[in-house]
């Protein structure tokens, strides 16, 4: 889990401080998104809040947060100097801002496919196949940069592809998490993921500038290639424990990939979160594509002061995240986001506005504080909104959303500073970040705190007269409902609940029919895409939804008829 970036060909003054790192960098940072603790259920006597220390309690956490933050630390080495460099080697606002495009498109264009993986691979061997992958990759890379044959295209081609690795590895690295801590420890873990991450990005860019200055402009690509055999290493070490026992084969690739943006769809929780974040992330991104350009032409600065900056908003982001469970038993998810966007909005301002060093260490560090406390919360809550079958890709979609929005607002605050000014674009997105507050305040994040995702296993395996195959299908599904005179209004509404139950753990084309002959009778069916698929089903039943359909049965005169019919196909001659 580390947070590759690219890097080209070093000019002398950039070599003092490789202290840069690169707006577009940001995605790792982000892909590593910190959380703090959501188990803010208190008890009648106000509790103390969660230790944040408390995920080191466990080996296997402990051993990969170092290792992760040790490679992380070689990537902002490396990545620093190539956002810096690509101001030097085209300083168009557009071209700088392509270099966050170039950053955060992999994970919008692979994060999906890469969570379909997540879900029906072992995710340690897949994750070790990855980090080998990348390392080779960044080891060809800082064999360019030492014979200086990088330039602005192939900066691009190799931040490309480095974050195509990391896109592959982050939804992977995301749904681990709950297995190598218990769920109490679960927001406290994301929150240490993500202070590990400001914690590379306040010593990765200064380090990176040291090394530059003593060993030459190649030396922070050399250590970013070295840096990722720790994240290998603590992976080979690790064997976790699998809790759940399926008999049933893995899913197939396009099916997982199809099952998974279903499930996204119809997951309110999740979908929440993707709402808030896409609105945060559209605007916030602003200050990570153009700071390059405010250091080095709004300033006048250079790469060191770059660094410094950069460093001032992860420091400010460590200090956030220890605070964190404090203010979340005193506000709230959902009030620390609006806070962190009002903050976001004045940072956004302040970089607008800055013409020295010290309003700009001023926005960094608002901005830092700020970038924890959203970012947190929202990864947080879509772990929370996803049960453990489908937890990689339903990362994988949030992901999706967050670096589609990204990537996107790079490339329109880039086009924005080039035909208005870089502080007109800073000022633009604090107004928007301001407006978006209100604008989405009805998705509630964190809303799946409280649900019981364990799989219930409490629906009865299908009575089948013979054999069916696995790939037959499609399946038809009805259910049979004689319900009570007085509940039908209350009978509907649970149904539309249970819809979106039956959508989410695999089914389609759903609907309700009532019988115009008999009063109370009403006729539910469902598709799903095969045999194999309905059985899947029946293991994706949770607590939760079985709370549901007990409710329902409440409201019934007698037992609900299920009967399973498949797509007859005439024997070929």
């Amino acid at each position: 889990m580390r947070t590759p970036k690219p890097g080209p060909e070093a000019e002398r003054d950039d070599r003092a401080a490789l202290a840069v790192w690169r707006a577009a960098h940001l995605a790792r940072n982000l892909s590593a998104t910190v959380e703090q603790s959501t188990s803010a259920v208190a008890a009648p006597p106000p509790a103390a809040p969660p230790s944040p220390w408390s995920p080191f309690r466990h080996r296997a956490f402990t051993a990969l947060w170092v290792a992760t933050v040790v490679a992380n630390i070689g990537s902002w080495m490396y990545s620093a100097a190539s956002a810096w460099l690509m101001t030097g080697l085209d300083p168009d606002p557009l071209a700088v801002s392509l270099v966050q495009v170039a950053t955060t498109l992999p994970m919008f264009l692979f994060a999906i496919p890469a969570g379909a993986l997540a879900d029906i691979v072992d995710e340690r061997r897949f994750l070790i196949g990855a980090e080998c992958l990348i390392t080779v990759v960044a080891t060809i890379f800082a064999v360019l940069v030492w014979f200086h044959l990088i330039t602005a295209p192939t900066l691009l081609l190799f931040i490309f592809l480095i974050e195509a690795g990391s896109a592959a590895t982050t939804p992977a690295y995301q749904s681990v998490v709950p297995q190598l801590v218990p769920r109490e420890d679960l927001a406290a873990a994301v929150a240490m993921n993500s202070v590990g991450i400001n914690v590379s990005r306040a010593v990765g860019p200064a380090l990176g500038g040291i090394i530059t200055g003593a060993l030459g402009i190649a030396a922070p690509f050399w250590a970013n290639a070295i840096s990722n055999f720790g994240s290998i290493a603590a992976l080979w070490s690790w064997h976790p424990k699998r809790d759940h026992s399926s008999h049933l084969p893995s899913e197939r690739f396009a099916a997982a990939i199809r099952i998974g943006i279903r499930h996204a769809r119809n997951n309110r929780h999740l979908r929440a979160t993707i709402v808030r974040s896409t609105a945060f992330m559209l605007f916030a991104s602003c200050y990570w594509a153009l700071l390059p350009l405010v250091a080095r032409q709004q300033i006048g600065g250079s790469a060191t002061l770059y660094g410094i900056l950069l460093g001032a908003i992860g420091a400010s982001a460590i200090a956030g995240a220890v605070a964190l469970p404090w203010l979340k038993t005193k506000l709230g998810p959902n009030h620390i986001v609006a806070a962190g966007s009002i903050g976001t909005a004045l940072a956004l301002i302040l970089y607008g506005v800055a013409r020295g060093p010290l309003s700009a260490l001023a926005a960094s560090t608002i901005a830092g504080a700020s970038w924890i406390a959203v970012i947190s919360n929202l990864s947080v809550s879509a772990q929370y909104s996803l049960p453990e079958w489908v937890r990689g890709r339903g990362l994988a979609v949030y992901v999706t959303a967050l670096f589609g929005a990204l990537t996107l607002g790079s490339a329109i605050w880039g086009q924005v500073a080039r035909v208005a000014g870089v502080p007109m674009a800073h000022f633009f997105a604090a107004a928007s970040v301001l407006v978006a507050i209100p604008l989405t305040w009805r998705w509630k994040l964190q809303t799946g705190a409280s649900v019981d995702f364990t799989p219930s296993m409490s629906w009865p395996a299908p009575v089948i007269s013979q054999s069916v195959d696995d790939d037959a299908g499609p399946v038809l599904v009805t259910v049979e409902y004689r319900i009570q005179e007085t509940a039908r209004d209350a009978f509907l509404d649970a149904l539309d609940q249970l819809s979106r139950e039956r959508r989410a753990d695999g089914a389609y084309e759903w609907a309700i029919f009532e019988d115009v002959a008999e009063t109370g009778r009403f006729l539910e069916t469902f598709l799903l895409d095969s045999w194999l698929e309905h059985l899947r089903q029946h293991e994706r039943v949770t607590n939760a939804d079985r709370v549901l359909q007990e409710s329902i049965l409440r409201l019934l005169r007698d037992k609900p008829l299920v009967t399973h019919l498949i797509a007859a196909h005439r024997p070929r001659k």
